[in-house]
Formats: C-alpha cells, sequence, structure tokens
C-alpha cells in the first residue's frame, strides 16, 4: 500500500498490476471499477505498452503554434444555447446580434466561440444519468479581459434535458482567468468515475499553453465534481493528465519532456469512496543537429511511477508532482 498521495518511482510499470479489476476507458466491468486514459492514450498505462517514442522538435514547435488558436470545446449538445442561458439566468440581457448575453454589470456569456473571442457554453450528456446535460457557462468580466487573454469564472450546470431546468450549479471562481499561459480549450470528460456505488462523478478539463517556441509548455489539468444531495461539488480539485515542456534554440536543440497519466478506480476505499491510482509516464528528448545537418531525435528511457489518491472525507488531495496550474 503506498501512503496517501505517494509515489512509487516504479521504472517499467508493464507487468505491475493494481489492486482492483481493470477495463478500458470508458467502459464499466461488472464491479463498476473503470481505467480512464487521456483521450491521446489508446491504452491503458497499466497494462503492456508499445515502445513510444518521444515527440520530435517539430511537434514541440506545432504544439507551441498551435497554442496562439485556442481550440474550444464542441458545443454541440447544447440544442438551444440561448434558451438554455435564459433558463439558468433570468437577469441576463440578450445582445442585439443573439450571440451572447450580458449580466450585469459587465459579465459576458458568449454562445459561440471562434478565435480569441470570448469562450462559448460548453454542453455534454451525462451517459450515467443520460437524462441529464452537463453545462460550462464561462463567465467572462469583459471589462478586464483583453483579446486572447481572459478574467472570468466558470459556473458549472447540471441541467434537465427536456425542461433544461437547472438542478445543480456551482460557481467556479476565476476558473476562466488566465495570462501568459492562455486556455486553449475546455471539455468535460464523462468517463465512469465511480467513487461508490451510487456516486460516479464527472470531470472538467481545461487544456492550457503558452505561445513560446524557445521555452513551450502545456498542460491538461483535471478536475471531477460528484452530486452530493442536491449539491454539487468538486471533490478533485487539478491534477495533470498531460503536459509536455522544455527549452530549445528554436531550431532543433534543446531538452524537452513529455508526461501522460491514467487514473482507475481501486477496490480499497477510504471514507466510502474509491482510492484512484494514478500513473503517470514521462518521457525526454534531447534532439539535436547531425553531421549531415538533420535534426534528430534522442530520447530519454521512460520513467514511470504511481501514486495513490485517497479520499479524506471532503476530496482527493492531489500529490505536489501532479498539481495543476490554478488561476493567476
Amino acid at each position: 500500500m503506498h501512503p496517501a498521495g505517494g509515489v512509487d518511482d516504479c521504472g517499467d510499470s508493464s507487468h505491475r498490476q493494481n489492486d482492483g479489476a481493470l477495463t478500458s476507458a470508458h467502459e464499466s466491468p461488472g464491479e463498476g471499477l473503470t481505467i480512464h486514459c487521456p483521450a491521446s492514450c489508446p491504452n491503458s498505462a497499466l497494462q503492456r505498452e508499445k515502445p513510444m517514442r518521444m515527440l520530435l522538435r517539430t511537434l514541440f514547435l506545432g504544439l507551441a503554434a498551435a497554442s496562439l488558436s485556442p481550440a474550444w470545446a464542441t458545443a454541440s449538445d447544447c440544442g438551444d444555447a440561448a434558451a438554455l442561458v435564459q433558463q439558468a439566468y433570468p437577469k441576463a440581457r440578450k445582445s442585439a446580434d443573439g450571440a451572447s448575453f450580458t449580466l450585469e454589470p459587465h459579465t459576458s456569456i458568449a454562445l459561440t466561440h471562434s478565435d480569441y473571442d470570448p469562450p462559448g457554453l460548453v454542453c455534454k450528456i451525462w451517459p450515467a444519468h443520460d437524462n441529464l446535460m452537463l453545462v460550462a457557462v464561462p463567465l467572462i468580466d469583459s471589462a478586464q479581459s483583453v483579446e486572447g487573454q481572459h478574467v472570468g469564472d466558470i459556473e458549472l450546470l447540471v441541467v434537465d434535458r427536456k425542461s433544461l431546468q437547472v438542478r445543480q450549479r456551482l460557481l467556479q471562481p476565476g476558473l476562466m482567468s488566465d495570462d501568459a499561459i492562455a486556455i486553449r480549450g475546455i471539455e468535460f470528460d464523462t468517463g465512469r468515475y465511480g467513487l461508490a456505488p451510487k456516486v460516479t462523478a464527472f470531470g472538467l478539463r481545461i487544456d492550457m499553453a503558452n505561445h513560446s517556441q524557445v521555452n513551450p509548455f502545456s498542460q491538461t489539468g483535471l478536475r471531477l465534481y460528484a452530486l452530493d444531495g442536491d449539491a454539487l461539488r468538486m471533490v478533485l480539485d487539478g491534477l495533470v493528465v498531460a503536459g509536455n515542456g522544455g527549452e530549445g534554440d528554436s531550431n532543433c536543440a534543446g531538452s524537452f519532456h513529455s508526461s501522460q497519466v491514467s487514473l482507475a478506480m481501486s477496490r480499497a476505499s477510504h471514507h466510502g469512496y474509491h482510492d484512484i491510482t494514478a500513473v503517470e509516464r514521462i518521457d525526454t528528448d534531447e534532439p539535436s543537429v547531425d553531421k549531415d545537418g538533420e535534426c534528430q531525435s534522442h530520447p530519454g528511457k521512460s520513467v514511470t511511477r504511481t501514486y495513490r489518491l485517497r479520499y479524506d472525507g471532503s476530496r482527493y488531495p492531489v500529490p505536489e508532482p501532479l498539481k495543476a496550474l490554478g488561476p493567476p
């Protein structure tokens, strides 16, 4: 057993077994236990993985360039977004072009999103409760926000799909604020996070990245939320599930690192909630120019670390190495 929030520097964990029955991501076994990977992870980090080569310098440059154009999560499940906003915020005033609403004194709610416009609503049907829809409402302070940088909050809504009536809501102050490390996207994660026999959490992922080609940085942070009676509350506050970073000369040479984290529900539990096993894989690369002037990748040995997250009666404390960036 690992200590709460502890780490096992286990190297190659392809033969290491968790204490829970595991399946592939987004599938639920008979015991209600599940393993969940980042969207880019094709197989569980707790299963045998094919050797993975580190991203070449060009991919890091591409990642940095992509940060210049935020890719906001699709809001295709929102349906009539204007009706949804009017139901949730009766005092909101609709703009002349119908593209946004305003709450006094200067809070903007955009219905759609593109380029550097204020991010719009993000909606997703909740598979664990298919009569409900999850809605993330970016509440942008239009008086303080500038192009490409936002000041604002996110309000999470759990909405009845038919009536659009808000069942639960939770304001997350500052979660839409960014600076040099910009928010590039937000999306719901509805993997089966079975915390307890009658408690299934959902996730909110926030993608962040800077604009630097010399010192590229990106990170995806995950927060988990669960229904508690008539209330919605956060049970996991900001765990990194993917990241990239490093330093280079903008042409080829440099030192870079990449990480991916997969999560699995364990049979063990504390305070009524299952433990969460987090497996982090870290890869490094030191590309350089060869004698023919070609940029060559020089990946290092992958390192795998295993962490155990235990519910403390209020939240799952996040180990320091896996803490995501918070509001500036």
